[in-house]
Parts: C-alpha cells; structure tokens; sequence
C-alpha cells in the first residue's frame, strides 16, 4: 500500500500496488499519472524498485504515512531547465528515468526522513534541508 500527495497538483492517491505476489497495473498506471513531470503532463512508467523502496520506508517508520512528492518523474525537458536554475540537479537524473523521487512527510522531520532513508542502503539519498526534502532513488547506495 502506498499513499501519495502530489504538492503540485494537489492530486492524491491511496493505492495497493502488489498483493498475492503481483503487481497491478491499474495502480501502476495511477502511480504513473500522480508521478508524472506536472510541468509537461508527461508520464512515465515509474520503476518498480523505487515503489518498494517507498514501501519499505513506510514500514520502516512503522505508522501510516502520506509521501508528499515534491518531484517525480522529470522529463529530459524540465530537467534541463532545472539544471539551469540549481547546481543539484544532475544531468543524468535518476528523475528523468522513473527511479528518483523527492519526498517529505508532513509532521516528519526530514532530518530523521533521511537517516531512516540511509539506514535501508537501497539506493540514492540526498537531503535538501532548506527546501526541506529528501530525495530517493535506486541507483548506487551513496548519500548527500
């Protein structure tokens, strides 16, 4: 089960992924869509892994928790326009593959979002203190 907020559109999402040892792809398609680049309504297929990261992180804060996405998937477009704007944002981002997301949980200090994050050595974590976000994703366990 997951439960997504996207800050930008304001679209939210209550949605079991995986059960009895498959994916569904209805709720795919409705992660991909809540998930999408907001800027250009593009959407992309949201890799599985970084799914069951999220999922692993909500059961590793062992209570309920509504991920709101700061960004999800980022087509090359806006991702180069970003680029532009902030020396952070990597010219290959993981974003812009489906296996990235920027995430806070309201109520949640992002400080101990990260370190949680860390803990599970599953991929990528970068912590934006003062945008107050942690980003995620499934490439190399290495952290920022």
């Amino acid at each position: 089960m997951l439960s997504l907020y996207n800050t930008h559109t304001r679209e939210s999402l209550d949605v079991c992924y995986y059960a009895h040892g498959q994916y569904s792809s209805k709720s795919l398609t409705k992660i991909d869509h809540i998930l999408r680049d907001h800027r250009t309504e593009e959407v992309r297929h949201i890799h599985k892994g970084l799914l069951n990261l999220l999922h692993s992180i909500s059961m590793t804060l062992d209570q309920p928790v509504r991920f709101h996405i700061v960004s999800g998937y980022r087509s090359p477009e806006t991702n180069a326009i970003l680029r532009k704007r902030s020396k952070y944002v990597a010219k290959q981002s993981l974003h812009t593959q489906g296996e990235a997301v920027d995430i806070r949980i309201p109520g949640y200090d992002t400080r101990r979002l990260r370190n949680v994050c860390m803990k599970l050595k599953a991929g990528g974590v970068g912590y934006y203190r003062k945008s107050d976000f942690v980003h995620v994703d499934t490439g190399f366990v290495r952290h920022w």
